[in-house]
């Protein structure tokens, strides 16, 4: 059976060293290569969707992918599709980075300049453990190899758009379907989850930052159940400790909630920091939530190019939220969506803050009214994303019904507060 191979390479020159070896290889099947880590992730995730026979037996990431660092990488592959063998190509083989590499989940490491030997050796190594890895497992294969839970990420095009209301309400909406789900507050320095939910509680994100491999015990002891079911993941209480929490911590933390929760939201606030930016970078879905006016849609626009220049996001692969909408604005949601160059939400969220002033000022924000247009708007929301159970469905506990059918949060994929 030929081994498939899927190198992830960026520089062009490596991917024609590499391509030219592999071809070589006895018994190998080169994969079309990828350039960059969020193409990886996608694709190996794809391949999983299908079927776990289909994910290739190995893996071969050049030191100099982006934008996610190649460790990072590393780590995120081996813990979303365990059973695919990993190997480092770097011009430091050296012992700091062999062993960093392998407790990053990597299978192996091989030198550059590449030589066939070495690069042959490693690769039948790493394909004989990734072949005896699936064979061990059997079916439960598909336990520890598929893609996991859905992320998403709603940020603000400037603060006061409503992201934080915008974002709860994703996440109960997803709760009251049944699926389990995780509602991160990555506002690190001005976070109000908390506040908006009456809850008060010690941890926070900030506990999770300085732990290497986060075990389902040490998640379930940072985050907070609340009564509605969801599991909170909170801002820390002093502000300036959100500087703790790094991308490579972020990364660790949204991979350990996404292999706990089918559906994990996180509100990332309307200023990007290496966590913010990080979490956009990772998640299935990204929102950016905007209100149709000047200011507003100029700080989405703003946001959009921003995460364009780092290779956080493309344009096309976000998706904007309009929120406070109506009918008599002049700025309405295609003229949003040709300004931007992102796609724009179809469920908009009307403007009608009386509805909700009442639970804001509570801070009970679930136990809104699920008569209210703004509730059920951003319910259909969650509908038109893919993060409810079913397209349509009369939740008598949370009282909220879906509208606008399960299109899928593929369709989304790669496309402070206050709402109403």
């Amino acid at each position: 059976m030929p081994t498939r191979i899927l190198p992830a390479v960026g520089d062009p020159d490596a991917v024609r060293s590499i391509t030219t070896l592999l071809s070589q290889l006895p018994d190998a099947e080169p994969v079309a290569p990828v350039t960059d880590s969020t193409q990886l992730v996608d694709t190996l995730a794809r391949l999983a969707a299908e079927s776990v026979d289909e994910l290739p037996e190995v893996v071969i990431v050049h030191e100099r992918i982006g934008p996610v660092p190649a460790l990072e990488l590393i780590r995120e592959v081996a813990l979303r599709f365990p059973a695919v063998g990993v190997i480092l190509v770097t011009s430091d083989p050296g012992p700091g980075l062999f062993q960093a590499a392998m407790d990053y989940g990597a299978r192996g490491l091989v030198a550059l300049p590449l030589g066939y030997e070495e690069l042959a050796s490693r690769v039948q190594a790493v394909a004989q453990w990734s072949v005896g890895v699936r064979r061990h497992l059997g079916s439960a294969v598909d336990v520890f190899t598929g893609a996991g839970g859905t992320v998403v990420t709603v940020s603000g095009a400037k603060g006061g758009v409503g992201a934080t209301m915008t974002a709860i309400q994703l996440a109960l909406a997803a709760q009251a379907s049944g699926r389990p789900t995780a509602l991160v507050d990555m506002d690190l320095q001005a976070g109000d989850v908390a506040s908006y939910l009456d809850v008060q509680f010690r941890r926070s994100v900030v506990d999770l930052a300085t732990i290497t491999d986060i075990s389902p015990r040490v998640l379930a002891d940072a985050v907070f159940r609340h009564d509605t079911g969801l599991a909170l993941l909170l801002a820390p209480g002093e502000g300036e400790r959100g500087e703790e929490v790094t991308d490579r911590a972020t990364r660790q933390i949204v991979s350990a909630l996404r292999a706990r929760y089918e559906v994990v939201v996180l509100d990332c606030g309307a200023q990007l920091g290496g966590a913010g930016a990080a979490a956009v970078e990772m998640a299935d879905s990204a929102l950016l939530v905007t209100t149709p006016d000047v200011v507003a849609v100029r700080g989405a626009k703003r946001a959009v190019r921003m995460w364009d220049r780092l290779q956080i996001r493309k344009a096309e692969e976000t998706t904007v939220v309009v929120n406070r909408h109506t009918r008599a604005t002049e700025i309405q949601p295609p003229l949003i969506q040709k300004i931007t160059g992102t796609a724009v939400a179809g469920t908009t969220v009307p403007a009608n803050f009386k509805e909700l002033q009442g639970a804001v000022d509570a801070g009970r924000v679930h136990e809104l009214d699920s008569r209210g247009t703004v509730k059920q708007a951003l319910w259909a929301l969650a509908g038109e994303l893919g993060l409810v159970r079913a397209a349509e469905a009369d939740h008598r506990k949370g009282g909220g019904r879906f509208r606008g059918g399960d299109r899928g949060s593929a369709s989304f994929r790669r496309r402070k507060d206050g709402a109403g």
